[in-house]
């Protein structure tokens, strides 16, 4: 009886073991079984043909579809492919990270002539006016043929690249708008022009119409701190040459802005006589230019533009407004 209890226990013991055994190898097979579901199977990758970048984003890919927490849309893609396009492989990105981050992007989009840089933005911005170009050019869907904004933008844009009526109409349609609209050019109108007759603050208001920001430029924000109140900001608008060190010395881009002038007043005027002169700074005035650079500040603005109080009250209930 003794030596049958011992076998029993014996039995029994060895039971729960194979019991605890077969548990632990199970959920051990399940985690191992995870994980291989999760995993990429390279050796069904179509590499035939297929580049290294190509594999890699076809991993990658493989890799979004298993994770259903991560974002797997062709949007996704097409923006996990162009990080991947550039970033530079082949530098360490230990010893130079902006290098490895950005160098492939660097070589393959240069700086195109008619522009001072490139970046995303640019990019973005010349992708739109490409789909926008398609639009103008498309025929218009029936649902948006009676749109006036849509007939209108359609009209400007042909009338802009009728290349024809344009030569027909010759330097007419420019000349009127500068003398009509702008009260004249001197360099145009020589010993005509009559400097009584000149306006300046008839000029800015005029060149505001048409989106220049001449001397001074403004526009209406919101409130960051109360976004139901708008305000309307006064600044110092931006210089045309970009740089100040243009106007106080004689540079590349000084000598082709004034080129670029000579070549349209003698397209304009059509006489290629013009003296160069005309468009040149002496040493005094290029002096003079640099004191009055100095001098002029936000301040002096709020001076020289006498706002009367009945326009700031008048602004007041809309508006909040400062300089």
């Amino acid at each position: 009886m003794v030596a049958a209890s011992r076998t029993t226990i014996v039995l029994v013991g060895l039971l729960v073991i194979f019991l605890i055994l077969t548990i632990v190898f199970a959920a051990l097979y399940g985690v191992q079984r995870n994980k291989n579901s999760t995993a990429v199977d390279t050796t069904t990758i179509p590499t035939t043909g297929m580049k290294y970048d190509s594999v890699y984003i076809y991993m990658i890919y493989q890799l979004l579809l298993a994770q259903t927490d991560t974002c797997a849309t062709s949007y996704c893609i097409k923006a996990a492919n162009y990080l991947l396009e550039s970033i530079d492989k082949t530098v360490d990105p230990c010893n130079n990270f902006f290098e490895f981050a950005c160098g492939t992007w660097l070589k393959k989009n240069r700086i195109p002539d008619d522009a001072e840089s490139q970046d995303t933005i640019n990019s973005l911005r010349n992708q739109l006016d490409n789909d926008i170009v398609d639009m103008l050019t498309s025929p218009i869907p029936d649902d948006l043929k009676n749109l006036q904004s849509i007939i209108n933008a359609r009209r400007f844009y042909d009338t802009c690249i009728n290349e024809t009526a344009i030569e027909l109409e010759s330097v007419n349609v420019t000349l009127s708008f500068v003398n009509n609209e702008l009260g004249g050019w001197p360099i145009l109108q020589g010993l005509s022009w009559n400097e009584a007759s000149y306006n300046l603050s008839r000029l800015l208001i005029k060149l505001r119409e048409y989106s220049h920001n001449m001397i001074f430029g403004f526009s209406t924000l919101a409130d960051d701190k109360n976004s139901s109140v708008n305000f309307i900001r006064v600044y110092q608008s931006d210089i045309a040459l970009a740089q100040r060190s243009n106007y106080l010395n004689e540079t590349k881009v000084t000598k082709a802005y004034r080129q670029f002038i000579h070549d349209v007043a003698v397209a304009l005027r059509n006489n290629i006589g013009i003296n160069s002169t005309e468009f040149h700074w002496t040493l005094a005035e290029q002096r003079a230019r640099e004191n009055e650079t100095v001098r002029t500040t936000i301040g002096n603005l709020s001076q020289i533009f006498n706002t009367s109080a009945i326009w700031i009250y008048e602004l007041s209930s809309p508006y909040i407004f400062f300089i």
